[in-house]
């Protein structure tokens, strides 16, 4: 006889309803396992087709479930469903409460495989950690997202953010669609194209759709073209990070074609001076800023592309659209008379802030 215990112990754990009880719970030291024996106490089963209530026809075979870990031994629940017998549609098993139908692990120990895969770098590390298969771990994944869909419902969503990953050495895309206020990714497809984006754009209902207020996302044509023919009332929005990167990397290509230049002379002026021109000055030791002054003092292409990329920090102070757009005007004209092509790719690039 299994002490009441140990029984009384699981019950609690395992958070059932009243019409499930735990019977019995074995330890095996050999297996390393904990066996947790469920029966139903139920008088009556609801149909799984109409929900009603109906009476029980018999159980179906013995069926397990991995559960969440009982210290370092692995936790299975073993129990027999009820199936119920509906005068409408015949005999139905009924679900577990416990569990997704078709599923062998339990809800809990789904929960924490998505946990895990949120913070492993790949799927195969959390199938390597919890001893599972590959597949079963996609699977266990792909529930996951379908349960966080029906949940979603149709709530208005203001502000979007599309962003892209990449993976496999940057050699493929996926694009997510994120929720900005409530801090969660709405949808993700494969490649970051005009295309996929709209794929993105139009898993929100068309009710969602016209409450969008605005997008936030880098310079990528493609995402900005979606939007304007998908969400044509929303705002385009470039955040400070993407267009200060954008701008650091024109930066750094002018640098790189100027110090090839210079080297094939003999002048190695820039050599190793990649970082300098990166670092913002209110960042810099006193060291690094006198480095950067003669470095200005030289006159180079590269400090005339810092200077305008310096100068652009000023925007993001500015506090009305009218003051922006003068100044982006301003700052535009002042790219386009320095003649440097990779910085005027960048200020082409920002054609919604003028808008």
């Amino acid at each position: 006889m299994q002490s009441l215990t140990t029984t009384a112990h699981y019950q609690q754990l395992l958070g059932l309803p009243s019409t499930w009880m735990v019977e019995n719970v074995d330890l095996s030291m050999t297996a390393m396992q904990v066996v947790i024996r469920l029966v139903y106490t139920g008088k009556n089963a609801i149909c799984t087709e109409c929900g009603e209530t109906c009476s029980i026809y018999d159980q179906a075979p013995e069926q397990k479930w991995r559960h969440l870990d009982t210290m370092q031994f692995e936790t299975i629940i073993i129990a027999r469903l009820p199936r119920a017998n509906c005068k409408e549609h015949g005999v139905k098993t009924v679900g577990a409460p416990w569990a997704d139908r078709h599923s062998r692990f339990t809800l809990m120990f789904e929960g924490f495989v998505v946990q895990l895969l949120q913070h492993c770098s790949n799927t195969q590390a959390v199938s390597t950690l919890l001893g599972l298969s590959w597949h079963c771990v996609d699977d266990i994944m792909r529930r996951a997202v379908k349960r966080g869909m029906a949940r979603r419902g149709d709530d208005s969503i203001e502000h979007l953010g599309i962003d892209e990953k990449s993976f496999r050495a940057g050699q493929r895309y996926v694009t997510t669609l994120n929720d900005l206020d409530g801090a969660r990714v709405l949808e993700v497809v494969e490649t970051r194209t005009n295309k996929a984006t709209k794929v993105l754009l139009t898993s929100l209902a068309a009710t969602q759709r016209d409450n969008v207020q605005s997008v936030a996302m880098d310079m990528w044509q493609p995402f900005a073209t979606a939007v304007q023919q998908i969400l044509p009332k929303a705002d385009i929005v470039h955040d400070r990070y993407h267009i200060s990167s954008y701008l650091n990397e024109a930066v750094d290509k002018i640098r790189r074609q100027e110090s090839r230049t210079l080297k094939a002379i003999d002048d190695k002026t820039l050599v190793g001076s990649k970082y300098t021109w990166l670092r913002n000055p209110e960042n810099m030791t006193p060291i690094q800023r006198t480095s950067l002054d003669e470095l200005l003092a030289c006159e180079l292409k590269t400090g005339r592309a810092w200077s305008q990329k310096n100068m652009f920090r000023a925007f993001w102070s500015l506090t009305n659209r009218d003051s922006a757009i003068y100044f982006f005007n301003y700052w535009s004209e002042a790219v386009d008379r320095s003649g440097l092509n990779q910085l005027i790719t960048v200020k082409e690039m920002i054609p919604a802030i003028v808008n």
